[in-house]
């Protein structure tokens, strides 16, 4: 099936799921007439509308009309949904989980098939996903057990990268720069960073260290950074969120 004729069913409509669609959109892989979103109440579908896309309080009705079915709750109401659906999916769906902490077996006892690939997905099915998922951004499959592990980097990284960024920027707002200017910057210098590492394939360690003249304004700052064990913070972090997904999927 081509990427263009499939239909996108998302259970849930939070910002996760309103994110990915954005994404689909954005890349013209779907058109927004091909995407169905269903919550419980209106507060999320608003948004939904206003792109073009249709949206439903049931459900069953995501899985009646969609072929990919997105499953976007939240981790404590997914056990309710995978009851309420399992009678609707059939071996035309490909559902995929966006759920912290929610394993492959559980899953596939509602008849489930997902990207970290369980045994009803095939390479047809993984390359489609493969397809559409890139178009958001970088997409790789993964052995189950790295997923918890994307949750503490990727999940959560956002939070910790906008944390960097409001940081960057406060520091420029206390030598005399004015806020929205310092954020703008941030943000830029951010993005200009992430490009470099993912054109160049360069190790981390190597950029930042083309960066630095001896003696200059780089080194010096990075001094204070390790003084604040900037690395083994950021470290840790990913270390809690990913301890804090793997509880969550053991609950």
């Amino acid at each position: 099936m081509e990427a263009a004729e499939l239909r996108v069913g998302f259970v849930g409509a939070g910002r996760m799921a309103g994110g990915l669609a954005r994404g689909l959109l954005r890349a013209g892989k779907v058109p927004a007439s091909s995407i169905l979103a269903s919550a419980p109440s209106d507060k999320n579908l608003d948004a939904w509308r206003e792109s073009g896309c249709r949206t439903t309080h049931c459900n069953l009705e995501v899985l009646q009309e969609s072929t990919l079915v997105i499953l976007a709750t939240k981790p404590h109401v997914l056990p309710g949904v995978l009851q309420e659906i399992r009678p609707a999916v059939g071996p035309h769906h490909i559902v995929v989980s966006l759920v912290a902490g929610v394993t492959l077996q559980t899953l596939q006892r509602a008849g489930a098939m997902v990207f970290a690939r369980g045994s009803g997905a095939g390479d047809e099915e993984a390359s489609l996903l493969k397809n559409l998922l890139s178009s958001c951004g970088l997409c790789e499959e993964v052995p189950e057990s790295y997923i918890n592990i994307h949750t503490g980097l990727s999940g959560s990284g956002v939070a910790y990268v906008y944390l960097f960024a409001e940081a960057l920027a406060e520091g420029a707002v206390k030598m005399g720069m004015p806020g929205g200017l310092a954020s703008r910057i941030a943000a830029q210098t951010l993005l200009g960073a992430a490009k470099m590492m993912l054109e160049t394939g360069e190790h981390p360690a190597k950029l930042r260290g083309d960066v630095c003249t001896p003696g200059g304004t780089t080194i010096h700052a990075l001094h204070q950074l390790e003084k604040g064990a900037l690395r083994a913070t950021v470290m840790n972090a990913v270390e809690a969120a990913t301890n804090r997904a793997r509880s969550m999927a053991e609950d």
